[in-house]
């Protein structure tokens, strides 16, 4: 007789202190849910969505409203870490078309952009991509994007997980900047790893000078004699470029296949976001590592609305959100806490994390008790051997040399790790803050972020 599940598992830890949020960050977001999920017409397909099942893809999660493939190798014949071997040794290509691509396009579209990212959108030239964050009028973090120039007054989000789209449109229903603001039909790949420049050099010939690219560098170039626009960047701290292929309804096959073709003799592999290694070089997730009730410089993006400490509001005469962090940056400049918990890096114990955490486990003081955090986005470092992981714990005030704030290397806790990867059940295994990111990336500033 099988034994029957505690489904007191399943309910929300309330002695972590959010009491600075509306809505707690959800401490047991999905766990061992025992239900089938039901699949409707609400999601949609991607234009490479059957290319991504013929390569091996075995399952999906949603991504804005879009199927979105996340494991390609089975736990039986290696799992994931089969695909970090991939990525840290040769080149990988990823389906990334759940970036949604919002193009702001008129004569006001720079005014326009200025006014929703916390950064100066008129030090972006064109041609040119940075990664950006949107606030709220709270302070809160909306969206992390990709943000490309693609002309003077052509700009394209490249979304992570939250409907930006109609939040930007909503921004201008009464039409007081004069651009358009839609979804296209752009959808990108990603081709990451350490061979990908040998690998794009074979797909695009001597269309662009790639020893001179950039990074966040753009080019338009013609794969399979289709339009795309190529950027040097992506989700991982490893050396890649990303291919945005316009019409990607009419013609994804012919530029993935072409991709599949050139990258034989690389040892190119189709392979999930390798959050693995996002995880080592700092790269936040949005809703994983923050969402819309966690403000900038509690999620490490101070530099976002402050770059250098310089304080980049001051070269701008508005944006969303702009009065609440000024008034947040100078509590934190004169030893307040404006918020509660801080995201910090982990080392800790307990067995390899080979695969992606269902839930935020929790995370106690050095000497136990009842829980004061939680534990983000974790996973097994190969060459560290050992865990590591972002997450949250109590705010100490710690800033550092530059004025953000940050957690203290040193100070020690406990992770509550399920019985899966601990190796005493039940006891909570060590773990210590540490710098971030874990491991350096081939550009170093990958995504740009603050290594504390």
């Amino acid at each position: 007789m099988s034994k029957e599940f505690d489904y007191t598992k399943l309910k929300h830890v309330t002695s972590v202190d959010q009491s600075d949020r509306k809505v707690p960050y959800n401490l047991r977001q999905s766990g061992p849910t025992k239900v089938e999920m039901l699949i409707s017409t609400r999601v949609r397909k991607s234009p490479y969505w059957h290319l991504s099942m013929q390569a091996g893809c075995w399952r999906a999660t949603v991504y804005n409203r879009i199927y979105h493939p996340r494991g390609y190798v089975k736990p039986e014949d290696g799992g994931a870490m089969v695909e970090y071997d991939a990525i840290v040794n040769h080149v990988t290509m990823w389906n990334v078309a759940v970036e949604r691509q919002i193009q702001v396009k008129g004569p006001d579209a720079e005014k326009f952009v200025d006014y929703v990212i916390t950064r100066d959108a008129t030090k972006i030239s064109t041609m040119r991509a940075r990664y950006v964050i949107l606030c709220n009028a709270y302070g809160g973090v909306l969206n992390d994007p990709i943000l490309l120039r693609i002309s003077k007054d052509e700009f394209w989000f490249s979304l992570s997980d939250s409907d930006i789209g109609m939040y930007l449109q909503g921004v201008n229903a009464d039409g007081r900047f004069n651009c358009t603001i839609d979804e296209i039909d752009a959808c990108p790949v990603q081709i990451q790893g350490p061979k990908s420049k040998a690998l794009m050099k074979d797909l695009l010939g001597d269309q662009v000078d790639l020893e001179n690219m950039p990074f966040y560098g753009l080019a338009e170039v013609k794969v399979a004699g289709r339009s795309c626009v190529i950027s040097q960047s992506g989700f991982s701290g490893e050396a890649g470029y990303e291919i945005y292929l316009r019409d990607a309804t009419l013609y994804a096959d012919e530029m993935w296949n072409a991709v599949l073709k050139v990258g034989k003799k690389h040892n190119l592999m189709v392979i999930a976001p390798a959050h693995h290694r996002r995880i080592q070089a700092g790269i936040l997730s949005w809703g994983q590592d923050m969402d819309q009730q966690h403000n900038p410089f509690q999620c490490n993006l101070g530099y976002q609305v402050s770059l250098s400490g310089k304080g980049e509001w001051n070269k701008k005469s508005d944006y969303v959100g702009k009065a609440v962090l000024e008034k947040m940056r100078a509590e934190l400049k004169a030893g307040k806490k404006p918020y509660k918990l801080q995201l910090v890096g982990l080392e800790m114990g307990g067995k390899p994390i080979d695969d992606y955490a269902p839930d935020f486990w929790l995370i106690s003081n050095e000497n136990g008790g009842d829980p004061v955090g939680f534990i983000t986005s974790p996973w097994y470092h190969p060459e560290k051997k050992i865990n590591i992981a972002m997450g949250y714990v109590p705010f100490d005030g710690t800033l550092n040399a530059n004025g953000f704030p940050k957690g203290k290397v040193g100070t020690k806790y406990k992770v509550h790790l399920p019985e899966k990867y601990s190796k005493t059940p039940g006891k909570p295994v060590d773990a210590v803050v540490t710098d971030i990111p874990f491991k350096e990336s081939y550009n170093a500033n990958t995504r740009e972020v603050s290594t504390g």
